[in-house]
């Protein structure tokens, strides 16, 4: 295989992986609720859901190693334990949504079957899909993903060349905000540092590469990933807007979606997204399940049984939370992302600085303030809202739940200052 294949072939897979549930649920109710300020929102979504990955994907071209390396400048034992918690976080929300979304899109509607049995046999098929890994990700980059992308293009085009009628005016006061904690919910910049590992093994498999080469292979195949990416969203996003007055105020993201399709595509949209739905929920907890099992894999020197044992984990976990709704594993999912959030797009944009910004020291500086700035944010959803006031009163952009940008922005420049100054003493 030519490198222009690989690079497109690996470009689907990342693809793959990052469009699931969220991704094609979160974008339509995103511009249904902005209206004519539709754009804001999409360039706040679009940051954070194919901006931040991307750098993810080129932090991990510079690394070339497992996501342990994200954080290894902070400590080794730091790097684990953020590793173990952001995979239970992905191994219990984000895979399961592939198939609750999926019950309550597609199974639900024609076979009125329990949720429980839906989320079996789904996450029995992933397990065979991923046991067979090389054959799993090949389907992937060749025949689904490239499905995938022309269905949703026809829903898109169509949608912007048909008369609507006038848009709503927008419910959100600062859409910009509104769009990129959105993004969250897609977990893409999640993705980006999980999927990113996916490419980095598949290459170190066949010894051929040199350094320079692989990262050239992982750059322009995240951009291709993340060019799609951008395309769907922002489409998605603004038909979502276009079509704002045909729905009804209170209407559900799953029924928004269906709408679409049907004004779109007549009677038989209906069919077309949910063959649409189940194909993104799939090849993403497909993806999702091989990252997490190349990982623990790796981790214990190769060991296949590992793998095999991470993948039932994941598929077993999958079952039980993807039996309940996806409002409520939405709604789960929120302190968590909070939580885990604010270190990530700190650690990826770290390690895509070169070495004299980003040391140790400003690692361990920068997340440090990121994690405790970033508290408040997550204990919102236990405590009670008066009880924070003083906190989201004294700190910018806190009352946005942004509140640690700032501080890392201040930590970044003063550690930066501390070093060079103790250079410049020792010289």
């Amino acid at each position: 295989m030519n490198n222009t294949k690989r690079i497109f072939l690996f470009g689907f897979v990342l693809f793959a992986g990052f469009f699931g549930a969220g991704n094609l649920i979160l974008p339509p109710l995103l511009g249904y609720n902005s209206g004519p300020d539709w754009w804001l929102v999409a360039f706040g979504f679009i940051i954070t859901t194919t901006v931040i990955p991307f750098l993810s994907l080129f932090a991990h071209a510079k690394l070339q190693g497992t996501m342990l390396a994200f954080g290894n400048k902070v400590s080794p034992l730091f790097s684990l334990i953020y590793c173990i918690v952001m995979y239970l976080i992905i191994v219990a929300l984000p895979s399961p949504r592939t198939a609750a979304v999926t019950h309550e899109m597609v199974i639900e509607p024609i076979l009125g079957t329990p949720a429980i049995w839906t989320s079996l046999i789904y996450f029995s098929l992933v397990f065979l899909f991923v046991i067979n890994r090389s054959k799993a990700l090949n389907i992937l980059g060749k025949y689904l993903t490239p499905i995938i992308v022309i269905m949703v293009l026809l829903i898109i085009i169509l949608g912007l060349v048909s008369t609507s009628s006038d848009m709503n005016p927008p419910i959100f006061e600062t859409p910009f905000v509104d769009g990129l904690l959105e993004g969250y919910q897609t977990y893409d910049a999640l993705a980006g540092m999980v999927m990113g590992g996916v490419i980095i093994i598949s290459l170190n498999k066949n010894n051929s590469f040199s350094y320079s080469e692989k990262k050239k292979i992982i750059a322009k195949s995240g951009f291709v990933a993340m060019l799609g990416l951008f395309i769907i969203y922002a489409g998605l996003i603004s038909i979502g807007a276009i079509y704002n007055g045909e729905f009804p105020t209170d209407v559900s993201r799953t029924d928004l979606l269906f709408g679409l399709a049907v004004k779109t595509l007549g009677n038989i949209g209906a069919t077309f997204v949910s063959v649409l739905v189940g194909l993104a929920c799939f090849t993403t907890a497909v993806a999702i399940t091989v990252s997490i099992a190349d990982f623990f894999e790796e981790l214990f020197n190769n060991n296949r049984k590992v793998y095999v044992i991470t993948t039932i984990i994941c598929c077993v976990t999958g079952i039980i939370v993807g039996s309940y709704e996806v409002r409520f594993i939405i709604d789960i999912a929120l302190p968590a992302l909070m939580f885990i959030y604010p270190i990530s797009i700190v650690l990826i944009l770290l390690n895509i600085l070169p070495d004299g910004y980003a040391g140790i020291t400003i690692f361990r500086i920068v997340v440090s303030v990121t994690f405790i700035f970033s508290i408040p944010d997550f204990l919102k959803y236990f405590l009670p809202e008066n009880s924070l006031r003083p906190i989201t009163e004294l700190l910018p952009l806190a009352d946005q739940s942004l509140g640690w940008i700032l501080p890392a922005i201040i930590a970044f420049i003063i550690g930066n200052v501390l070093v060079n100054l103790k250079k410049n003493s020792n010289s």
